[in-house]
């Protein structure tokens, strides 16, 4: 075993340097689309945190979700970022995975420009219906009473972009429709599901994405129709991007 390992090892390291080049090659290429992605992905989160500032709380509205799925409460509230967390780290692992693996079929760049490219078409839609229609939020630290349900006005520009991080990346109100994390969960799945080659995460990582919307509801994090909306939006998506 020592002699295998100490053969593999040099392969590994002139493989991980190969596709370093290569991916270095790709990146110059490419790094004003990836740049705007991130770019993208920072006005995003501007966005939501700005259509906090005109939040009003007020009662619950009536949802099919809450009737059938029972509230998980504010204490088990994580179980739903549990889940989240590790489809997004499963997503990025896989997408440096030609780094070390045989079995290349994707360049990381050309993926995440694509990844990016759908997630500020998709959030660009979001980001004009949450403004255009504002709920109250069903999330209790949104609801009437909650010291966190309202923000004040911004006392200065600064206090704006950065968004009151993180506070106001935690905790905010008011970007309902529709679900930010269904759809990175969506887009990571309909990514693998086009590139990946293992048949089995796949059908695990569709099944986590269900669970994943389940779950947004009954930690009452989004109305139903956030979640049905975010699903809808991506299978008219679907074929235009990937």
């Amino acid at each position: 075993m020592p002699v295998y390992v100490d053969r593999e090892a040099p392969k590994l390291w002139r493989r991980i340097y190969s596709e370093a080049t290569l991916e270095a090659s790709l990146l110059a290429e490419k790094w004003k689309l990836v740049l705007a992605g991130l770019a993208f992905q920072y006005l995003h989160g501007l966005a939501a945190h700005g259509v906090h500032y005109l939040h009003r709380p007020g009662p619950t509205l009536q949802d099919a979700g809450f009737f059938i799925l029972p509230a998980l409460g504010q204490d088990k509230a994580f179980v739903s970022e549990t889940v989240f967390v590790t489809i997004f780290g499963s997503f990025i692992l896989w997408t440096f995975h030609p780094f070390v693996s045989h079995s290349k079929k994707i360049c990381t760049v050309l993926i995440w420009c694509r990844v990016f490219v759908y997630l500020a078409a998709s959030q660009s839609l979001r980001i004009i219906t949450f403004f255009a229609t504002q709920l109250p939020g069903p999330n209790y630290h949104c609801r009437e009473g909650s010291k966190l349900a309202k923000i004040p006005p911004p006392k200065n520009v600064l206090e704006v972009l950065l968004i009151n991080f993180p506070d106001g990346v935690i905790y905010g109100c008011g970007d309902l429709i529709f679900s930010s994390h269904t759809i990175f969960t969506l887009v990571f799945v309909r990514t693998y599901q086009r590139y990946g080659i293992r048949r089995w995460i796949k059908h695990l990582a569709w099944l986590m994405a269900v669970i994943q919307s389940l779950l947004i509801i009954a930690s009452r994090k989004h109305y139903t129709v956030d979640i049905v909306v975010a699903w809808s939006e991506k299978r008219k998506k679907n074929s235009n991007i990937f």
